[in-house]
């Protein structure tokens, strides 16, 4: 007479091969692949030439935008992990955003955004996802924030998402995380439209 235990365990026996092929693909598609250190070097890449990009536009935007994906997207959040106001989507829109577009570069001058900043982005931690990609997040430091050059103001950080393409690593998705947008020096200097900007959470005034 077989016992409860002994029937138990050939039952699980007679299942766990089947068992392993269905859990074995899904439980692979849900570990992240680990990058390697090209890949974390290319990443950081990216990083850089943003800093650099953002700040002086070259080509007309379209450095700056061929950082990220076709579809790629940037914008600006008030917390970490908390979708917000997406300001550009796109090559076109990225183009514009870092200055240029299909008129060439605009002149940055006294009162318009973007004039006289220099970005130090910093402390980058970058991790592997699922389905091949990685995440980054990072800390952001701006010079010149009330239009002197010595002006220095920390404005959060960025969160990214990174896919792999055929040119290489990209920013699919990038998030200005600046928790102190409505105190921010930089802002009082060179105002935004409230459109660019995250709403007022629930309890909280305007700027």
């Amino acid at each position: 007479m077989m016992t409860g235990s002994k029937r138990t365990s050939r039952i699980w026996c007679a299942l766990l091969p089947g068992a392993l092929l269905l859990a074995g693909p899904a439980a692979a598609e849900e570990r992240a692949p680990p990058l390697t250190a090209e890949d974390v070097a290319a990443i950081q890449q990216l990083t850089a030439r943003y800093a650099h990009l953002v700040d002086d536009c070259v080509n007309s935007g379209y450095d700056y935008a061929d950082l990220f994906t076709e579809d790629g997207t940037f914008g600006v959040t008030d917390a970490w992990g908390v979708p917000g106001k997406v300001w550009a989507a796109g090559r076109e829109a990225l183009a514009r955003a870092g200055g240029g577009g299909p008129e060439g570069c605009r002149p940055r001058q006294p009162g318009t955004p973007g004039y006289g900043l220099h970005h130090i982005v910093t402390s980058e931690v970058i991790e592997a996802a699922a389905g091949g990609e990685a995440t980054g997040r990072s800390t952001l430091i701006t010079l010149g924030v009330d239009g002197t050059p010595d002006s220095v103001e920390w404005q959060g950080g960025y969160q990214d998402r990174y896919v792999k393409t055929g040119k290489g690593w990209r920013i699919k998705e990038r998030w200005h995380v600046w928790p102190n947008y409505r105190t921010s020096i930089q802002l009082k200097t060179h105002p935004l439209p409230p459109s660019l900007l995250p709403a007022p959470r629930d309890g909280e005034g305007g700027q």
